[in-house]
């Protein structure tokens, strides 16, 4: 086990304390925001507004532009899912989780494409095709576009993505020594097949209070 954690701080050699502490606490705020979009909690968002704030700043120093993007819009995302979680369909009633239609899912496909087109250009225009994890930052970067687009519609297909999103990073992130958010990420994978489950039981329903 001491050779475990001698590996993981060995990560960190170098590393400024305060990235280490934001890096920290950005993971925290994330599996709560994730806990709690899990639970259908309106929580989920203001804490994943604090998330993904740190991570903006975190990812711009270790260059992972694509994912640095991820949470810009996920800061976006999360006021207009903020919104749309607390729009009532009736005077008690929020919006229910449902399943796509087949309009979203052709939307998710364009915003999926557009995504990887945006991306690339991006990395192309700084010159960072430098590596493998540019490719996989691309790809994960449109996986989890369409998973929180799809999140803030509270569309159960959501999570789908996000286990997919989440496998592809725990390796990335390892390579790239952000072994807390490598470690974030496997919890995320455990947590949103959890999540996909326990919204699958409640799809079509729609909640009373949005703060259980």
């Amino acid at each position: 086990m001491s050779h475990i954690f001698d590996w993981i701080f060995a990560q960190y050699n170098g590393v400024s304390t305060h990235l280490i502490v934001l890096e920290s606490v950005g993971v925290l705020f994330g599996l709560l925001s994730v806990i709690y979009s899990k639970r259908e909690n309106i929580l989920v968002f203001p804490t994943g507004i604090i998330s993904t704030s740190i991570f903006v700043y975190i990812l711009l120093v270790y260059g992972l532009l694509g994912d640095m993007m991820i949470n810009i819009y996920y800061f976006s995302m999360s006021v207009y899912g903020w919104y749309l979680w607390t729009r009532k369909v009736d005077a008690t009633h929020f919006i229910p989780i449902t399943r796509t239609t087949a309009k979203e899912k052709k939307w998710s496909v364009v915003l999926f494409v557009i995504t990887i087109l945006f991306v690339v250009l991006v990395y192309v225009i700084f010159k960072k095709f430098n590596s493998w994890t540019a490719y996989v930052d691309t790809l994960t970067t449109a996986i989890f576009f369409v998973g929180m687009w799809l999140m803030a519609k509270k569309k159960i297909e959501n999570w789908i993505y996000w286990i997919v999103g989440d496998v592809i990073s725990v390796p990335l992130y390892l390579y790239k020594g952000l072994v807390f958010t490598a470690l974030q990420y496997f919890v995320f994978t455990g947590i949103a097949i959890l999540g996909y489950i326990a919204w699958k039981k409640s799809i079509g329903k729609s909640p009373q209070t949005l703060l259980k």
